[in-house]
């Protein structure tokens, strides 16, 4: 019989047997542990290396999708966890994707080498490493079904499941840091079996394997009379040498059927007997639902035919009949229906009949979306076409069409608030129309639009006061995966009433606010990579986390808003109102503010690197730790402002005003008043175009510059 240290299939030399003696002078649990670190850092270290070289490569230049395979991996890590994902279709650089499905791969590969080595020959190269064997009770190596149980069933699954269980139940999702915690007690929790077991932890009890001392190949052929043999493993070889005659054969259900013929007789008959009579319930049953079923169609057709007929012109019931067939075709249960309904819409002139079709529609719900979606892009090309060279009635009975579409879809989204996840309207023409018969102005004010799609939509003034526009998901908490996101990606909201508005997360991208009425509005971790908000009134609205690369706000009010911690790459400010504005952590390198009014705005901590302030108003604004290198505080009103910790290196000061005077914007032609502290310690030295009189009034209140006098 094969003795527990006998090398297996795979015969590897040691390349380092000095490192290799020293480590079987510790003991088997402190290397078992020693070898599952290695083998975990290892199979973190092919994902992360890789990874974090695709993250590094990754330029904002951002040309092709994200592999499909990585996309797909990272949203079901995200779902599983309870992630949210800002960005459900990513773009990335071509050796970003490269690199990423690398680390994808490399885990995989090398977990499957590492198993293979295993099931050959009971060791992975760190448990060879550290003198670590895993071997059957008979002393082989376990093979590929005992290392599948032990390693993805008993060491990750059992443990894990438990582990995740109990945080989805308990309430602590979506902790992550719970669950890690919960997930290293249940790995202890496995291991902790050893010091019960004689080194059996639970996934070895589960394969039914055993690790032993694993010795090189150098070892005595005899391990009960090798020098390095210990108590510990004279006790395993009590289990692994015993003679093969002693060992009991092992309970399967084959033998306990050979042994119980009888009973095995009967329990096959009455099993087959139970499954024909549950296959001949089942037939039944199939049969009759089958059968209901076609009765329920017949029925059905029979409906829809009948209203049919009463559709046309010439059908003796009349318009009233006709009228009262159209209503119907709204409550029927028939995919045919609502298509039917949108082709009448489409060649309907008569107003009553319109405002009838309006209903049925509105009856059918958001099914109807799509019809109404599609009809409202035809009849929008008709009367782009009609304005150049259409007649007079021709162009009303189409503005009247498109009015009654845009009037159902309104008060579809009205009616079923609050079920709308999902639903597409994307573009969508519900802009306000000119006065007249064909006026519409779309108010959907506190409804509940989580998760709808108004990609490229138009609804310019429209009414979305304290509209929400994301919602928790099924499983009610903030911050998850499953969470109802908006998108409204290029939509036009020229001159919309957003007030109160929740915006949290949604998809914003290129989408425009120009001159909308934004205040106290939360977009708080919206995305809006090249907004345009010119003009908008933004008072109070949050901003925190937001991203607004490349984003214009030229003009617009957002004084008192929430911009901690956002993204303001390269953003146009040119002369917003922002006094009071929190900007603290902000990202606001190569953003251009000229003119703009930051009076009393807090800055600390945020990268102004390369940000254009030239002419900017920031009276009394807080400075404090922020990044200022190369701005350009050129003609900058910088009175009472604290730049204590502030990188000013490269900053230029051309004409910067640091104390103000009644009835003068000019800067101080003496260096006069108080220290205040707001310039104590800063540095001063790397900074561009100081003159004669703000050098003086930096040393006067403790900055630090080469020309201030030096202090005895």
């Amino acid at each position: 019989m094969a003795s527990p240290t006998a090398p297996g299939g795979i015969n590897q030399s040691d390349p380092s047997p000095s490192w290799q003696a020293q480590s079987q002078q510790m003991p088997l649990l402190v290397r078992r542990c020693g070898a599952w670190a290695v083998e975990i850092s290892l199979i973190a270290a092919s994902a992360l290396v890789p990874f974090s070289i695709g993250a590094l490569v990754n330029k904002d230049a951002q040309t092709v999708p994200l592999n499909p395979s990585v996309a797909a991996v990272s949203e079901t890590v995200a779902r599983i966890l309870g992630r949210p994902v800002r960005d459900r279709n990513p773009r990335v650089a071509p050796l970003t994707n490269l690199f990423w499905s690398g680390a994808l791969l490399a885990p995989a590969v090398l977990a499957a080498w590492q198993l293979f080595l295993l099931a050959r020959t009971g060791q992975t190269l760190p448990k060879r490493w550290f003198a670590v064997k895993v071997v059957t009770a008979s002393g082989a190596p376990p093979g590929f079904g005992r290392v599948l149980i032990r390693e993805s069933l008993g060491r990750w699954g059992v443990p894990l499941g438990v582990a995740y269980g109990i945080w989805r139940l308990s309430g602590a999702f979506p902790d992550l840091i719970i669950l890690g915690g919960l997930s290293g007690l249940a790995v202890l929790a496995d291991g902790a079996f050893a010091f019960r077991y004689k080194r059996q932890s639970g996934h070895d009890r589960l394969a039914n394997t055993l690790a032993v001392n694993g010795r090189s190949d150098q070892m005595s052929a005899n391990p009960v009379t090798s020098q390095d043999w210990t108590q510990e493993d004279a006790q395993i070889a009590a289990l692994v040498l015993t003679p093969e005659t002693n060992v009991k054969e092992e309970p399967s259900l084959w033998n306990w059927m050979r042994q119980h013929p009888g009973t095995t007789l009967v329990i096959v008959t009455v099993g087959s007997a139970g499954l024909i009579l549950t296959l001949f319930a089942g037939t039944l049953i199939y049969t009759q639902s089958q059968a209901n079923m076609r009765d329920s169609r017949q029925r059905n057709d029979e409906l829809f035919v009948a209203l049919v007929s009463k559709l046309s012109p010439a059908s003796p019931s009349g318009t009233s009949g006709r009228r009262s067939a159209i209503l119907a075709l709204g409550a029927v249960e028939d995919s045919r229906a609502v298509p039917l309904l949108a082709d009448l819409l489409a060649q309907e002139d008569s107003r009553p009949m319109l405002d009838a079709i309006q209903q049925a529609l509105v009856s059918s719900g958001p099914k109807a979306l799509p019809d109404l979606r599609r009809l409202n892009q035809a009849l929008s090309n008709d009367l782009e076409s009609l304005r150049f060279g259409g007649k007079a009635p021709e162009r009303e009975l189409a503005a009247a069409r498109q009015r009654t579409v845009q009037r159902a879809i309104g008060k579809i989204l009205t009616v079923y608030s609050s079920q709308l996840n999902g639903a597409d309207l994307s573009r969508t023409d519900l802009s306000q129309s000119p006065a007249g018969p064909a006026q519409f102005l779309l108010v959907l004010d506190k409804i509940d639009l989580s998760g709808i799609k108004l990609r490229n939509s138009n609804l310019t003034n429209a009414s979305l006061q304290e509209t929400r526009f994301y919602g928790t998901g099924e499983d009610r908490r903030p911050g998850t995966f499953d969470d109802w996101i908006s998108d409204l990606s290029s939509a036009n909201l020229e001159g919309a009433n957003l007030t109160g508005a929740s915006l949290k997360s949604a998809v914003m991208n290129r989408t425009t606010f120009v001159r909308a009425v934004m205040n106290k509005a939360n977009l708080s971790n919206g995305i809006l990579n090249g907004a345009n908000l010119s003009s908008a009134l933004l008072i109070g609205a949050n901003l925190q986390q937001a991203m607004l690369k490349d984003a214009s706000f030229t003009g617009a009010d957002m004084g008192s808003a929430n911009l901690s911690g956002a993204n303001l790459s390269g953003a146009r400010l040119g002369k917003v109102k922002a006094q009071g504005t929190q900007l603290s952590l902000t990202n606001l390198s190569k953003s251009e503010w000229q003119g703009a009014d930051l009076s009393g705005a807090d800055l600390s901590g945020a990268n102004l690197q390369n940000a254009d302030l030239s002419s900017a108003k920031l009276a009394n604004a807080n400075l404090k730790d922020a990044r200022l290198q190369d701005a350009n505080l050129r003609n900058a009103d910088l009175s009472s402002v604290d730049f204590r910790g502030a990188n000013l290196a490269g900053a230029n000061f051309q004409g910067a005003v640091f104390l103000s005077k009644a009835g003068s914007d000019q800067f101080i032609q003496n260096p006069v008043g108080s220290k205040s502290g707001r310039f104590q310690g800063v540095d001063f030295a790397d900074a561009k175009n100081l003159d004669r009189s703000q050098i003086a009034y930096i040393c006067l209140q403790g900055g630090f510059h080469p020309k201030c006098p030096q202090k005895n």
